[in-house]
């Protein structure tokens, strides 16, 4: 005979979903005061999201923006913390409005910008170095750009020079290399158009 899910198991879930924001944020605020990260209003955090600054950079983070950090907070699998990071000196990183990251790992050595209402899936990787600069294979770092109401897939790697447009969908484990138009959606490795979106 098979067993029927677990309505209590269910709704006692659904309420420390309710109080785990609470009780993350004071944490995560203190920290990225420590950090000298601009935080706006009614963000949200489940775990611990990591944050760190090199000197005279910026890191700078819009109004209601969700950051999922515990290996639970997404049942899709979240692999690590969300860390958002300057690694070099006066670079920066600007996120919009309503943007939602599952374990997302951003790194920049000179700029990174995301518009509002950004999605970023589980353990996703957006960066604009090599991040070893003192290897001479390495190339120059380049600014990366993702528009307004992007969304990257699970997985997805965004390499730096990359400029994403507005309202595009980059599909599940795609490398970002080169840059996306508005309105489309793309995939692979090296990730490219295969449709556009239509109104």
């Amino acid at each position: 005979m098979l067993h029927k899910s677990n309505s209590l198991a269910h709704y006692s879930n659904v309420v420390a979903n309710r109080i785990r924001p609470h009780i993350w944020l004071l944490p995560n605020i203190l920290t990225a005061w420590w950090w000298g990260v601009n935080i706006g209003l009614k963000n949200q955090f489940y775990g611990k999201t990591v944050f760190r600054t090199e000197p005279n950079s910026i890191i700078s983070i819009g109004d209601n923006c969700r950051f999922n950090s515990s290996h639970r907070s997404n049942l899709i699998g979240v692999y690590s913390p969300c860390m958002i990071s300057t690694i070099a000196r006066n670079s920066e990183i600007y996120i919009g409005n309503n943007c939602g990251f599952s374990g997302t790992v951003m790194g920049a050595a000179l700029s990174i910008k995301l518009g509002n209402n950004v999605r970023c899936g589980a353990n996703t990787l957006i960066t604009d170095s090599d991040w070893h600069s003192g290897d001479p294979r390495t190339g120059k770092n380049a600014p990366v750009v993702i528009e307004d109401n992007v969304w990257l897939g699970y997985g997805v790697k965004v390499l730096k020079g990359v400029h994403i447009g507005e309202n595009s969908v980059i599909g599940a484990g795609s490398i970002v290399t080169h840059d996306i138009p508005a309105n489309v959606v793309a995939a692979g490795n090296p990730c490219k158009v295969i449709r556009t979106i239509s109104e």
